[in-house]
């Protein structure tokens, strides 16, 4: 039943999903889930070699590597799904979305929780990498190729590298037009920053060079 719902859910949420039976008979993302629940089954029950070699050939049909350990919440809708990586100790709430590419990972540091915890309502885009045991926040949205390091507030958006809020509870930060479609890129930003400070103390020097002049004509 809750397979089931999960593919009502991806049915509602892709546009390009013409009814409920393209989605469980054409959707990796779909059967990478089924595949999943399988494996973690063998996995919560010590099983574990028998829940990675089923993980891997869940890996080899969709292109989606999610480890057995992870922990996945309802109405999961991963789109196009190639190139995916959950880690063993990642957890996902409820219906979350995530794009190709993406990496639920770790940093290489840390032990025993070593992936992120994802809340509800969480949006992930194409090939945003979030690495390491800290929360995302419910109904936060995190910009494609963004790279996550440390947690994340609910209802923030998140953009660049590393990730930086760029909105948080319909507040901009900083001040500046965002739209569905076209997220602000905090690099950008700050080259712009960095230019405005650099004409700053260029007119600052300008000053201090016309003064040096007047200095030495009256010398």
């Amino acid at each position: 039943m809750s397979l089931l719902s999960d593919a009502r859910s991806m049915a509602q949420r892709d546009p390009a999903a013409k009814n409920i039976f393209e989605v469980i008979f054409l959707y990796p993302g779909f059967h990478a889930l089924i595949w999943h629940r399988i494996s973690h089954f063998f996995y919560i029950n010590h099983l574990f070699f028998l829940a990675r070699l089923i993980s891997q050939l869940g890996r080899f049909f969709t292109g989606i590597e999610i480890h057995p350990g992870a922990k996945i919440g309802k109405g999961l809708f991963i789109d196009h799904g190639m190139g995916i990586v959950i880690g063993e100790t990642a957890e996902i709430g409820d219906n979350c979305t995530i794009y190709h590419g993406v990496t639920l990972g770790g940093t290489g540091k840390d032990t025993g929780k070593r992936h992120p915890t994802i809340g509800n309502n969480v949006l992930i885009g194409t090939g945003a990498k979030v690495l390491g045991p800290f929360k995302v926040g419910d109904n936060s949205m995190i910009g494609a190729n963004s790279v996550v390091l440390k947690g994340i507030a609910s209802d923030t958006t998140v953009t660049g590298i590393p990730g930086r809020p760029v909105k948080m509870k319909d507040v901009r930060i900083p001040s500046i037009d965002l739209d569905q479609i076209d997220l602000p890129d905090p690099i950008m930003q700050e080259f712009c920053h960095l230019r405005d400070y650099l004409a700053r103390m260029q007119m600052q020097v300008n000053s201090l060079t016309e003064e040096l002049e007047k200095m030495k004509k009256e010398q």
